[in-house]
């Protein structure tokens, strides 16, 4: 077969150098006959020489040079010379053959007409006559940076009906248009891929889609970029190819071998599944077939601190439980399996398939779970809670608020997910009931004072109860506590105003108690006080007893000194009688008392008035003045006397010339402040008389000033002093004038 191929090829290459010297020689001038003429005669020959052109030897290489550099283009296309650039590839087309190409082929593999397998390569190639083959020369396919070239094949077999991509066939990146023909390549869009770099490519066979020409192909140019998958995130596929999934599965299973699903080839033949896939894709950058497979990216799983993830896979192997024969509220599965996962995910980041699997966050902390709609926690899981309405047994409806605090072990979090699905409905459909149940079935028991009152009582209770329910779905309570009580106004008033009179009955006990406290202090600091006192009258009273004694003892000496004496006197008086006789005696004895003073013959005073009413006035200004002589240590045998009229200026008059008013008794009065002895000089023993009844002192003034009408003045009395007149009236009484 090669060589009938070189024949053929060899026998339109000599005719055509055939015809290409006959040619020449045809156009070439006959040298011979302008070198060697025939032997004219003499005469003819020469007129010949003189009309002919003389051409020199060395026009004939130059012109044949020219002619070739003319002729060259249209010599090499006589020959089928094809000259290749080195970035270009020549597609062949075969005009006539003896052999056509079936009717299902487009590429011709054994020279016949048509467009043709192989290609030319740059450099100079003979043997394609024009007449025969025709050239077009493609430039050669360059895939950028960073991005995939994507490859429709016009030519091969026939997909199969169950796959929608060519397999993929070794052919040097689609280079070898021959061996993928001759390798059973599929026609259409192809599994395979080509990557960055520059492609000699039968475009005739293959049609090569990059970003240059995305649009055209009803594709983005991001479409053809290197799939990158940022560090935080995953990506999750669906393969768009392969064997469908297996009835009751939603994912198809892990493919070993097929490196992120670049090598789609791989894939298909390990069994992968069309559809979404329970494999993950991790950061980095792939090149992936757009047509093959689609990557959507999403956060990685976080698990944060103080918690932990139950995993609840809708992929794997069959249930195989492994939470043992006590727990018979769900099952559990080893890590990989259909089903909750037995080992929860602890925290951190997990490059976990959202599509195919579910994580439960559970708080592996305390949680506060508040039975009110005051204020809810961060974690929302109370968030539809509210204070419980009970009514309690005397017949009163109050609100009342619990605070809940439950604890769920890292281990015990798969068991309490596998039971009840998630927090939330651990919480509404176990723990509200429990704690709500409770209270309410507690409030019939008791009445509201009872809560306000054994509140701490009840709360224990309440925590004990809580615990022991929640035992049972691997929960651990950890406390329950009572928040706000919400009574009836009026219950609320009635126990305000019984506890401020409580708290009144103490304050006032704490008084009585503080006030005898105190008086028993003044009563201790007093005696402590007087005990110089009561030790000095204790001494005082031995003292008195004494002198008491003494005065006795003295006053009895006394007495018997005043008896003898007076015995003495009346002995001498009647001696007196008896010589004397009783008269002359008796006046003897008067005499004697006027002469020693004892007997006031002349008033102190001496009240003398023309006026009808100034005799008063007169009087009380005498006294006056002989109050202040007296005090002064002045003579007062010879006292002033004081004539007050109205309106005329008081007169001194000599004691001697003027009546005296005789004063029958006068009572003196003691003062505390300045006692008068009876014995003094200034006042006369005289014997205290009976009360008597009332006198006008003035009318009896007036009487007597008519008496007296010829006083004449002896001096003006123009010192006046002020004097208390109720003093003045005090220490004397008048019985008569």
């Amino acid at each position: 077969m090669s060589k009938l191929r070189w024949l053929r090829k060899l026998l339109p290459l000599a005719v055509s150098v055939a015809t290409t010297i006959a040619a020449a020689g045809a156009i070439a001038p006959p040298t011979s006959a302008q070198t060697n003429p025939p032997p004219p005669q003499s005469q003819e020959v020469q007129p010949a020489q003189e009309e002919g052109i003389s051409i020199p030897m060395w026009i004939y290489p130059v012109g044949g040079i020219v002619l070739i550099f003319i002729f060259l283009p249209k010599i090499g296309w006589i020959l089928g010379l094809i000259a290749i650039g080195e970035r270009e590839v020549g597609i062949v087309t075969k005009k006539f053959s003896r052999k056509n190409l079936p009717s299902s082929r487009l590429i011709a593999l054994d020279g016949e007409a048509g467009l043709q397998a192989d290609t030319l390569p740059p450099g100079w190639h003979f043997g394609y006559f024009p007449w025969q083959y025709s050239i077009r020369k493609e430039p050669v396919v360059v895939v950028p940076q960073d991005e995939i070239g994507l490859i429709v094949a016009n030519d091969g077999a026939s997909i199969p009906a169950d796959r929608i991509l060519g397999k993929v066939v070794d052919c040097d990146n689609f280079q070898n248009a021959r061996k993928f023909l001759t390798s059973g390549g599929e026609k259409g869009r192809q599994l395979a891929i080509i990557t960055t770099g520059t492609y000699r490519i039968n475009t005739a066979l293959f049609e090569v889609i990059t970003s240059a020409n995305a649009t055209k192909n009803g594709m983005q140019p991001s479409d053809l970029k290197v799939y990158k998958l940022a560090p935080d995130r995953v990506g999750i596929a669906n393969v768009l190819d392969g064997t469908p999934i297996d009835e009751g599965e939603i994912a198809g299973p892990i493919i070993p071998g097929h490196d992120n699903f670049q090598k789609a080839q791989s894939f298909i033949k390990g069994g992968g599944r069309r559809g979404l896939q329970e494999q993950v894709i991790l950061s980095g950058s792939w090149n992936l077939n757009p047509w093959f497979v689609q990557v959507e990216q999403v956060k990685m799983t976080e698990v944060p601190i103080g918690y932990v993830g139950v995993v609840i896979s809708y992929v794997g192997k069959s249930h195989q439980d492994v939470s043992g024969a006590a727990f018979t509220h769900g099952n559990l599965v080893n890590k990989g399996d259909k089903g909750v996962w037995v080992e929860p995910l602890y925290p951190g980041k997990h490059p976990i398939n959202t599509k195919v699997m579910k994580v439960e966050l559970v708080p592996t902390t305390d949680v506060v779970l508040n039975f009110t709609s005051r204020f809810s926690g961060e974690h929302g899981y109370d968030s539809k809670l509210s204070a419980l309405k009970l009514l309690s047994f005397d017949g009163f409806t109050f609100e009342l608020e619990v605070f809940q605090i439950i604890h769920v072990g890292t281990l015990d979090a798969p068991r309490v997910i596998s039971r009840q699905g998630s927090m939330q409905n651990l919480i509404d459909q176990v723990l509200r009931p429990i704690v709500g149940n409770y209270f309410r079935n507690s409030a019939q028991e008791y009445t509201i004072l009872d809560f306000l009152i054994a509140r701490s009582e009840r709360q224990a209770e309440a925590a004990e109860h809580v615990r022991q329910a929640l035992r049972a779905y691997d929960v651990q309570a950890v406390d329950t506590l009572i928040g706000l009580i919400s009574p009836p106004p009026e219950l609320m008033q009635t126990l305000t105003d019984r506890k401020i009179a409580q708290e009144q009955e103490k304050t006032y006990e704490v008084q009585r108690i503080s006030e005898s406290q105190r008086q028993e202090l003044v009563r201790a600091t007093a005696i402590a006080d007087i005990q110089n006192q009561v030790v000095a009258a204790e001494q005082g009273v031995k003292i008195a007893q004494l002198s008491a004694t003494a005065a006795i003892e003295h006053a009895s000496g006394e007495a018997e000194g005043i008896r003898l004496m007076g015995q003495a006197k009346a002995d001498a008086y009647q001696v007196g009688v008896n010589a004397l006789g009783t008269q002359s005696y008796t006046l003897l004895q008067l005499m004697q008392a006027i002469s020693d003073g004892s007997v006031r013959v002349v008033p102190d005073v001496a009240v003398n008035g023309n006026g009808a009413s100034g005799g008063l006035l007169d009087g009380l200004m005498g006294m006056m003045m002989w109050n202040q002589t007296s005090k002064n240590g002045e003579k007062g045998g010879i006292l002033p006397v004081l004539n007050l009229q109205k309106s005329e200026p008081a007169l001194v008059e000599d004691a001697a010339q003027l009546p005296v008013a005789k004063v029958n008794s006068v009572k003196p009065m003691k003062s505390p402040k300045s006692p008068k002895s009876p014995d003094s000089p200034t006042h006369s023993p005289v014997a205290k008389s009976e009360p008597v009844a009332e006198t006008d002192i003035a009318s009896v003034f007036d009487k007597l000033r008519p008496e007296y009408p010829n006083h004449s003045p002896v001096g003006k009395f123009e010192d006046v002093v002020e004097i208390d007149i109720d003093s003045v009236f005090g220490e004397l009484q008048f019985d008569e004038i």
